[in-house]
């Protein structure tokens, strides 16, 4: 017969894996029984024949052979003369299989059933990707960057589907190029004039989270539960754990030997400070813990108000209170309850400075080692000696310790 050609409808098909056979099939003959129904007001007699590998179809029409003159319905019979017309063997009582040229529909007919048809193919591609991200939100998966624009980011994942991870859900530090693999989580799926968009994120609490079940076997396996997860992407996250095994310690398990399990989710979180602590049910241990890496020495607490003040050294206050107050803003978080942080010794609210480590990422380690081995361990210990006095006591060479000063006084100058 002479067919139409619907390859490029087929193809589409074939670029949609996740659609099944029986469901592809059944658009098809949807679409072309439709176009029966039109012609020849019903489609009970008809057969639609699909042959996606090749791109075409054969539609198959059914009629019995009666006596002439005794054609009663014009869609289920045919009268004996007309029959062997076709195929002179014919006999009465014998079923008639005619195929039905597609261009007797006429080319208008058939571009807009090649239109219906590429529309349905796009509306299953789409329902099927919804529903495959749909389930897979809280999962990390990795894609490959396309292309970099200043609010977001486009990825596609090993099918090529298009997935868009926003500015606001990429850490500060992060800065990726074209053709790179990152791995971030499913946070939602939006729909937009009927077109799913994959929302990535990177700093989502459950990315933190989905890497420590990678990097812990005890997470993965249920052994040790994650109570809660707060973060400051790129600067500070604080994890509480929980074991359900007393034989298991669960900070330990979470750390690895020598930080071996941390190490990798700190790199991949370019470089974001990572408490684990573990959970506990009196709210003043867990305020205490919350507050790592300072040492409390008392605390006030009011569970009504939900609020604590809280006393520490003098040398522990800048660490209570961590760089941009970011360590007491996640024990915040993390307890519910709202801290105060004090000097043991006067009761004032002790003037804000930042413990040294706190600047690991712009000034070099081993220069932190020696500023701290002439007893500066905080920024205003620093900025309290002048450069003169510094370059004397240390090791440092002069545009060194000017560029330390210089990093340090910015900080003061933000807050």
């Amino acid at each position: 017969m002479a067919s139409i050609n619907l390859i490029d409808a087929f193809q589409e098909f074939k670029d949609a894996e996740n659609i099944d056979r029986p469901t592809m099939m059944k658009v098809v003959e949807d679409v072309f029984k439709t176009l029966l129904r039109k012609k020849f007001g019903s489609d009970e007699n008809f057969d639609v024949i699909v042959n996606a590998e090749k791109g075409d179809l054969e539609i198959i029409r059914r009629r019995m052979i009666v006596e002439d003159g005794q054609v009663e319905d014009p869609l289920a019979q045919v009268a004996y003369t007309e029959a062997v017309k076709i195929e002179p063997d014919f006999e009465v009582g014998e079923e008639l299989y005619q195929e039905i040229d597609l261009y007797d529909f006429g080319r208008r007919a058939i571009l807009a059933a090649k239109q219906t048809l590429a529309s349905r193919i796009s509306d299953l591609k789409k329902n099927v990707l919804a529903k495959k991200y749909g389930d897979r939100v809280g999962e990390i998966i990795s894609a490959e960057v396309y292309q970099v624009w200043k609010k977001e980011i486009l990825l596609l994942d090993e099918e090529g589907n298009e997935l868009i991870l926003p500015k606001s859900e990429q850490i500060p530090q992060d800065y990726f190029k074209k053709g790179e693999n990152i791995r971030a989580v499913v946070k939602k799926v939006d729909m937009k004039n009927n077109t799913p968009v994959i929302i990535l994120s990177r700093t989502s609490p459950d990315f933190l989270a989905k890497l420590l079940e990678i990097e812990v076997p005890e997470i993965f396996d249920g052994l040790i539960v994650i109570k809660k997860i707060v973060r400051d992407p790129g600067e500070r996250a604080k994890v509480a754990v929980e074991s359900y095994d007393d034989r298991i310690d669960p900070v330990g398990a979470c750390v690895g030997m020598k930080g071996s399990r941390i190490h990798g989710i700190v790199r991949e979180l370019k470089n974001e400070n990572i408490d684990v602590i573990n959970w506990t049910n009196n709210t003043q241990l867990l305020i205490q813990r919350s507050l790592t890496p300072a040492k409390i020495t008392s605390m006030n607490l009011d569970q009504e108000a939900k609020h604590a003040d809280v006393y520490l050294k003098p040398d522990q206050v800048s660490l209570a209170i961590g760089r941009r107050g970011v360590n007491i803003k996640l024990a915040c978080e993390l307890t519910g309850y709202e801290l105060d942080v004090y000097r043991d010794n006067e009761g004032e609210v002790e003037e804000f400075d930042i413990d040294l480590d706190e600047f690991s990422d712009e000034i070099e380690t081993w220069v932190i080692d020696e500023l701290k081995r002439i007893g500066c361990d905080t920024a205003r210990s620093v900025l309290d000696l002048t450069p003169e006095e510094l370059e004397r006591r240390t090791d440092l060479e002069k545009e060194t310790i000017l560029e330390v000063r210089k990093v340090l006084q910015e900080e003061f100058k933000k807050e």
